[in-house]
């Protein structure tokens, strides 16, 4: 029986890794998680200087998920990789580091810091806010997408993955641009924005007003995006949003995910990401199933 997955010509040995953001480097996590265990680690988004993020309150619990407005706080590039790349390269898994920007310039600095890294695969977060575009994301505009890919392509020793926002008109024309532009591979989908207001202190719940919601409540919207992509795109496709256990994980593959992504889930239980990489060889056994390939994207 063949768990293994393949992302731009890079064996994962089962499709689960954890979602940018929740995992830290895997360091904090280690001690409940057999990081052998997983097909990945994604780690926290990493720039070319350290980031302080958001004022506090940055996270506040809401039906059925959670709301972050961290502000993708991390030590900057060189920091990661004198400390946190070390202590991964210990572990049979692949390594995808997540990395964000403020300007093309910046997302490529650190690309080009992590070529002769041990680094498997990048994660391209393009929810982050142009500051050159007065702030909106780079993720939001089809010609922005194509454009910081092609970009990214020329910098990268890698394959690039593009991590698609969810919080646009249509997903597919985003991962048609990238697409166009040479990426890699795709995950999706990131946070939904949303709000939420403490009526005691008649106030906002995260002090940015506004902050990113996962968790349950965003999963049949990730899958059905997930889905469209697959239809509209030839590259594989890592899936995530709202995963907590292995039925969840085994949707995505089902409409086309070649791989998962587990994120809000792990704070709730630290083990999940392991238990879903069981659950799924278990699947797997009990339906006869030989190869992952049989699943990816068997819901037509």
């Amino acid at each position: 029986m063949n768990t293994k997955v393949k992302i731009a010509g890079v064996t994962l040995n089962n499709p689960v890794m954890t979602a940018s953001g929740t995992f830290g480097s895997g360091k904090e996590y280690s001690e409940f998680v057999n990081l052998n265990k997983l097909g990945a680690v994604v780690t926290k988004g990493v720039a070319n200087v350290p980031w302080p993020g958001n004022p506090t309150p940055r996270i506040a619990e809401v039906s059925s998920g959670m709301l972050n407005a961290i502000g993708l706080q991390n030590p900057g590039i060189d920091l990661f990789i004198q400390r946190d790349l070390p202590f991964l390269k210990q572990f049979d898994t692949k390594i995808i580091v997540n990395v964000c920007g403020k300007t093309v310039e910046d997302y490529c600095e650190v690309v080009e810091k992590l070529s002769d890294q041990p680094v498997d695969l990048l994660e391209i977060n393009i929810s982050c806010p142009n500051v050159k575009e007065g702030g909106i994301a780079f993720g939001q505009e089809p010609k922005a997408v194509e454009q910081i890919t092609k970009e990214i392509k020329k910098h990268a020793k890698q394959p690039v993955i593009m991590k698609l926002s969810p919080n646009v008109t249509s997903i597919t024309a985003m991962a048609k641009a990238a697409e166009s532009g040479g990426a890699d591979a795709i995950s999706l989908i990131n946070t939904l924005t949303g709000m939420k207001i403490d009526v005691n202190k008649r106030t906002f719940a995260i002090a940015n007003r506004t902050g990113g919601l996962s968790g349950p409540a965003i999963r049949p919207i990730a899958v059905r995006m997930v889905y469209q992509t697959a239809q509209a795109v030839r590259l594989p496709i890592i899936g995530m949003g709202g995963i907590g256990n292995t039925e969840d994980a085994l949707e995505f593959i089902l409409a086309g995910a070649t791989a998962v992504a587990i994120g809000t889930a792990n704070f709730a239980n630290p083990y999940v990401t392991e238990e879903v990489a069981d659950g799924i060889r278990q699947y797997m056994e009990s339906n006869h199933i030989q190869d992952m390939k049989e699943l990816v994207g068997a819901v037509r």
